[in-house]
């Protein structure tokens, strides 16, 4: 077929070359599926797609899941805008993240098309939530097993100059998910909590919740647990949500960026059920 996979990192991520997502056939796009289960992340270089392609690629994978945060491409607003600005000191995404994770069925994946980029900087880094999951103790495994915790859009209330929309509309009440999902296609269990959006666990105060979660977002964005993608133009980076997190590296001030992102429809998450030791 001539396509290569070449792995980013010992957790997750990979760059797959030979396929051309513009006039990928089933074969190709099953193959593009089948490394996004297996890496998480999957990195496409020199595919330069326009909105039209972008938007039929994703289609391939699902129905597609508009932002109502992010500003849409004005001629496509299936896709969203994730510009930065010279002028902004942050930027979206510049903290680790689970794209959606406030809906009730989170997205499933995310494609990220490289438009313009700084001169240096502004790679994205990604965490598995798989391997995450597998270095906890067994006995904490077990407790968070049990547990579900509350995912909310607050955060956007307050775009801290992003550009992002802040239409109140757009608020919905917060979900609960299972702390640990099992992925619905693998399997695998996931962590699935991140420092965005989760705000709670369920059953418990803010208070009482807060130095779990935040043993949990340090633990599970551990440099042994990721992957940085440094962006070319034209590049491609697709990854699933239930698998991964990510975050966007604020490191070119004075200079712009920008990104088109589409995300995918995905399914409501289920709880990852240990198995059995008898």
């Amino acid at each position: 077929m001539g396509w290569e996979i070449t792995r980013i990192s010992g957790h997750l991520g990979a760059t797959l070359r030979g396929v051309l997502l513009k006039n990928a056939d089933s074969a190709a796009l099953k193959a593009v599926e089948d490394a996004l289960y297996a890496y998480g992340v999957v990195v496409l270089p020199d595919q330069h797609l326009a909105p039209e392609d972008h938007i039929r690629v994703a289609r391939q994978f699902g129905d597609i899941d508009v932002n109502r945060f992010f500003t849409p491409v004005a001629s496509h607003p299936m896709i969203a805008e994730v510009r930065t600005q010279p002028e902004q000191t942050a930027v979206i995404g510049g903290t680790w993240h689970t794209d959606h994770s406030y809906d009730a069925a989170p997205a499933m994946c995310s494609i990220l098309s490289a438009r313009e980029l700084p001169t240096v900087g502004g790679d994205t880094h990604f965490a598995s939530m798989t391997a995450a999951y597998q270095a906890l103790s067994s006995g904490l495994q077990a407790m968070l097993c049990g547990l579900k915790a509350e995912h909310s859009d607050s955060s956007f209330a307050d775009p801290a100059g992003l550009g992002l929309g802040t239409d109140p509309d757009a608020f919905r009440p917060p979900v609960l998910h299972p702390v640990v999902i099992r992925h619905p296609v693998t399997g695998a269990p996931c962590v699935y909590v991140n420092g965005d959006f989760t705000t709670r666990f369920d059953g418990w105060t803010v208070v009482e919740s807060a130095p779990l979660l935040r043993y949990l977002y340090r633990f599970v964005t551990q440099p042994i647990f990721t992957a940085r993608v440094v962006w070319k133009e034209g590049m491609v980076a697709i990854w699933d949500n239930r698998l991964v997190q990510h975050y966007a590296t604020a490191d070119y001030p004075g200079e712009s960026r920008l990104m088109h992102r589409i995300t995918v429809k995905g399914v409501p998450l289920e709880p990852y059920s240990q198995p059995s030791s008898n």
